[in-house]
């Protein structure tokens, strides 16, 4: 997910997508360790996207105080 995509959404749309990211990225990482993903570059895509949308909203978060 891009950074222009992350700004567009709403702030609690937001914090709604990062709650399903990182239940996502748990169960990817837990299928992982079970059996080999065949493009293991996911999860570095999916930890990326998650600290993306993080930092978008501790910005928004300071921005508001």
């Amino acid at each position: 997910m891009k950074i222009a995509e992350i700004r567009e959404l709403s702030t609690a749309e937001l914090k709604e997508r990062v709650e399903t990211e990182v239940a996502r990225y748990a169960q990817m990482r837990l299928n992982h360790a079970i059996s080999p993903m065949e493009n293991p570059g996911q999860l570095k895509v999916a930890r990326r996207d998650i600290a993306r949308m993080k930092s978008e909203l501790r910005s928004r978060e300071l921005n508001q105080k």
